[in-house]
């Protein structure tokens, strides 16, 4: 199993846990409602690395630039991924 699918089965048993035992939903099949969760968990963690990995290749594009400018890596890193995650619609 891979990290990725290792977080989001512990996420998802978190998840339908906490809402079964506050009563907040009733699930006839848990084992069901858990990979739909798991599944949705799964998708969100995909897209997000995608979103990383092309902010870090557009800043590796502009690498002399940055260097020129003296810019920090690290918050320019956090603006682009946000930007790009707003871009899509996704909420990091």
């Amino acid at each position: 199993m891979t990290r990725r699918a290792e977080v989001a089965e512990r996420m998802a048993d978190a998840v339908i846990r906490r809402l079964t035992t506050r009563k907040v939903i009733e699930v006839k099949n848990e084992a069901a409602a858990r990979a739909a969760v798991r599944q949705v968990v799964v998708d969100n963690l995909a897209t997000e690395e995608k979103i990383d990995a092309e902010a870090r290749q557009l800043l590796l594009d502009n690498a002399k630039q940055i260097k020129d400018h003296g810019a920090d890596y690290r918050v320019l890193l956090s603006k682009v991924k946000v930007e790009l995650a707003r871009k899509r619609g996704f909420i990091l």
